[in-house]
């Protein structure tokens, strides 16, 4: 199938898939009276964009409201009824009114006065196409346990994906091959709306992120030390993923279309539907990408280059992949009474690749080549995952006392099917592997107001959490038919389940603002395995931890937006489960990764010192901080010779080079991380993190391996280095008139050297732009990521035995433009502001209590 018939099915399936959710939406419409009328002010002038919200004082769920248009008119339909009016403009005094509306009509001009004195601290920002006076939203938001970033001004990721935006959010990090880290660590923990979510998936990586679409983003926060609430895992911190959920009134929506290169295609559509007590929301798209991993691993063996029976192993790998993707979401919150809210809601995603390898190695003496070998792959991936969400939110009081109930279920496999063809060899090896996870999230969240400044806050949350393996590897050579390789086939079931219960206190003593709180996690893993090859069977293993983890937060406030933070968690990383599932992988025979059924968590204690400024035109918020983390897992490589399933020599100088996570010594990083906004001029904004930080690790361990004469010995692995290194970006965004605007992006990150390993720098530049078009309604953007083609890792890694030069691109330049549509039923303004709910929105704020 081409690439064409490839576009055309995606886009009629998603087209098909925008009109059903359009047309369930447009089911909702009840048939009422016209109703037409004007704003004015004292000078029987019209007023423009006024807000005029019609509460139906029998029945909410007739409520409506609606903006006035250039002209001060409006119109919108109504049910029959007695109304209070009320009418709000920036610049004038809210007003109410009540009018009975017996039937269609116009009810006339309604005046306005305008404040006493005008005070506007903002600056003019468009809103759909047309300049009003308001406060203009700042990208960057510092908090007391969190900073907030706001994707919406990110010109360079607009049509793409969760993958894009994280590229530009302060204080984090994005590698070629999707890992994302925080401060120099990758132990990140991912929320989707304040809780694990199957959008995510298990241990997907790049495939993950790259499935949920930017726009769909409504803010993430960052929160490098989480409190005593959340639960503790994730060393770097948390990143919680807010999706977009519509605050208006009516029906309203948008659909994005994305076109760019290598080939990628998306469409989705975000349906919200608001009336009094009930709200739902319906989501849904999907695409078509292509991708390109380059690799190059030169090796050096017997660490001589001088020496005559030196062998160099040179491996070049691409491998390009073809995916598809498709998600859907759907949810309700209904209002059983001022104080009661029950909310559900549903998540189908589906992920399908194609990958085609090819990878060669030629081994090679210093004189004249003896070995070489071409192996071709094609493989096919398949997920599917499901979540349903279930909630209550009881507000007892007005004065803040609320109670939260929810209940996660979510299920998620994989299927990944290889096919192996070795040309030097004549070996075929066929790869089956399946995995299935299912989770059950269940939590309980209080929150008790004591005085005025005061507020008590408790809770308690149950993970239980299933994964199960199923690898299947079968060879064939000239010599020998297919059949099961026998140490690499194997089923596994990894399960843990976690009890954690959480107490945290927060209160205010004039300026200074304190929070303590501390959390006890009880953790239970069990792990089964059983291999086809009896030597490489384990016990079943189960391990208990019970920890404690406190946290404190202290601020003092100079002024209003001018605040000195301090801060104390510990945290814990636990091992993901495909590390500790003792048989290795067989994606590649001569380069293994092998789990480690010993691997422990480790732990960090994290303290922050922060300052934030935020102003008219600009915020600042440097922050020095240290974290201190002990059994720190590291990523051994070691090499031995190749044997076969008895365990003899297959060829002297066939070498496999393995990957094992071991628990190891310390690391301890220090620095200063500091993020800034400033709007230079009306037409030119900056937006820029730098983290300055050093580093000390300390660790060594002893590993199997041989000599440069084929004999077994031990040699030290040594991962003790200590240096400074340096991460930066900066955004310029240039806003040449009211509707188009373009965004200029630098990523730098600085290289980092142990006794292990040497990490190389590595940069890269993007460009954005965006028009508004259709008086607002619509917006076309084009981005061309990492424009130079320089976003690639390298590095160099030290064995006893050997040197590795490595290089590794994920995604070479790409482009993409986007189109972006909105509609509404009317002109819908925001409701006032209510109660929010646990699982629709779980932000982490006053309001809510994720863990």
């Amino acid at each position: 199938m081409n690439q064409t018939e490839i576009v055309n099915i995606f886009t009629k399936k998603t087209l098909a898939l925008t009109f059903v959710l359009s047309a369930a939406a447009m089911a909702f419409a009840q048939e009422k009276a016209g109703v037409t009328g004007m704003i004015v002010n004292k000078n029987n002038q019209p007023v423009p964009y006024a807000s005029v919200t019609f509460g139906n004082k029998a029945n909410k769920s007739l409520s409506d409201a609606v903006l006035t248009d250039e002209k001060g008119q409006y119109k919108l339909e109504l049910a029959p009824g007695n109304y209070d009016i009320t009418v709000e403009a920036i610049d004038y005094k809210k007003s109410i009114v009540n009018k009975n509306i017996a039937g269609p009509g116009n009810i006339g001009a309604l005046s306005i006065q305008p404040e006493a004195t005008t005070t506007l601290d903002g600056k003019t920002q468009e809103i759909q196409g047309v300049v009003i006076t308001a406060a203009a939203t700042k990208p960057y938001k510092v908090e007391l346990d969190k900073r907030t970033y706001d994707p919406s001004q990110d010109i360079v990721s607009k049509g793409g994906n969760l993958q894009d935006v994280l590229s530009n959010v302060p204080s984090v990090s994005v590698d070629t091959d999707g890992t994302v880290s925080m401060r120099g660590s990758s132990n990140v923990k991912f929320l989707i709306n304040g809780k694990p979510s199957a959008l995510l998936g298990i241990d997907d990586g790049a495939n993950a992120l790259q499935s949920i679409p930017a726009d769909q983003i409504d803010r993430i926060e960052v929160i490098t030390n989480p409190s005593s609430k959340f639960e503790a895992s994730g060393t770097a911190g948390i990143l919680n993923i807010i999706l977009k959920k519509s605050k208006k009134t009516g029906f309203n929506g948008s659909v994005i279309g994305t076109l760019g290169y290598l080939p990628q295609t998306n469409l989705n559509a975000n349906l919200n539907w608001r009336k009094g007590n009930f709200t739902w929301f319906l989501n849904g798209g999907g695409g078509y990408r292509e991708s390109k991993n380059t690799s190059r691993n030169d090796d050096y063996f017997n660490n001589a280059k001088l020496d005559d029976d030196l062998v160099q192993r040179n491996t070049d790998s691409e491998t390009k992949s073809k995916n598809n993707n498709y998600n859907a979401s759907a949810g309700i919150v209904y209002d059983i009474s001022e104080k009661t809210s029950v909310n559900a809601s549903g998540t189908v995603r589906t992920f399908d690749s194609e990958n085609f390898g090819n990878i060669d190695y030629r081994y090679t003496p210093l004189k004249n080549p003896f070995y070489t070998s071409n192996r071709s792959t094609f493989g096919t991936n398949n997920n599917l995952a499901f979540q349903g969400d279930f909630g209550l939110d009881h507000k007892f009081d007005d004065k803040g006392q609320n109670l939260s109930l929810s209940l996660s279920l979510q299920r998620s496999r994989s299927y990944n099917d290889t096919n192996i063809d070795d040309t030097n060899d004549n070996l075929k090896d066929i790869i089956n592997q399946n995995t299935i996870n299912k989770s059950v999230i269940g939590k309980a969240d209080y929150e008790l107001p004591i005085g005025e400044y005061s507020k008590l806050e408790a809770g308690y949350r149950i993970d239980i959490n299933t994964n199960d393996y199923s690898n299947d590897v079968r060879e064939s050579t000239t010599t020998k038919p297919l059949d099961f390789l026998k140490p690499y086939t194997y089923d596994a079931t990894y399960k843990e389940t976690f009890n954690a219960f959480y107490l945290q206190f927060k209160s205010k003593i004039g300026k200074l603002g304190y929070q303590v709180g501390v959390r006890d996690e009880l953790s239970n893993v069990d792990i089964n395995y059983l291999s086809l090859d009896p030597k490489k069977n384990v016990p079943a293993t189960t391990k208990n931890y019970n920890n404690l983890f406190p946290s404190v937060y202290l601020s003092y406030e100079f002024a209003k937006d001018n605040q000195l933070l301090l801060n104390y968690t510990r945290r814990i990383d636990r091992p993901r489960s495909f590390f500790m599932i003792p048989n290795p992988s067989y994606n590649d025979n001569q380069n293994i990764f092998d789990g480690n059924i010993d691997l422990n968590p480790s732990y960090v204690d994290s303290f922050e010192f922060g300052y934030s400024i935020s102003k008219k035109k600009f915020t600042i918020n440097p922050t020095l901080y240290y974290r201190h983390q002990t059994d720190d897992t590291k990523m051994l490589v070691y090499n031995i010779l190749a044997t076969d399933e008895n365990g003899a020599i297959i060829d002297p100088k066939r070498i496999e080079s393995h990957t094992k996570p071991i628990n190891l010594g310390t690391d301890d990083r220090f620095g200063v991380d500091l993020n800034f906004n400033w709007d230079a001029t009306s037409w030119l904004k900056f937006l820029g993190n730098v983290d300055l930080f050093g580093y000390n690790t300390k660790g060594s361990t002893l590993y199997d391996t041989f000599d440069k004469d084929g004999n077994p010995i031990q040699a030290v692995a040594d991962f003790n280095g200590k240096g400074f290194s340096t991460r930066a970006r900066l955004s310029s965004t240039i806003k040449v008139d009211k509707t188009f605007s373009f965004q200029l992006q630098g990523f730098y990150r600085g290289g980092q050297k142990t006794a292990y390993q040497d990490r190389k720098d590595m940069y890269a530049i993007s460009l954005g732009a965006s028009k508004t078009i259709w008086k607002g309604d619509g917006t076309l953007a084009f981005n061309v990521q990492d424009i130079f083609n320089t976003r690639a890792m390298r590095s160099t890694t030290y064995t006893a035995n050997s040197v590795r030069d490595s290089y590794m691109q994920w995604q070479p330049r790409q482009f993409s433009v986007s189109l972006t549509y909105r509609f509404k039923q009317g002109e819908k303004v925001e409701q006032p502001k209510r109660k929010k709910d646990i699982n629709s929105n779980a932000a982490g704020d006053d309001q809510q209590s994720p863990m």
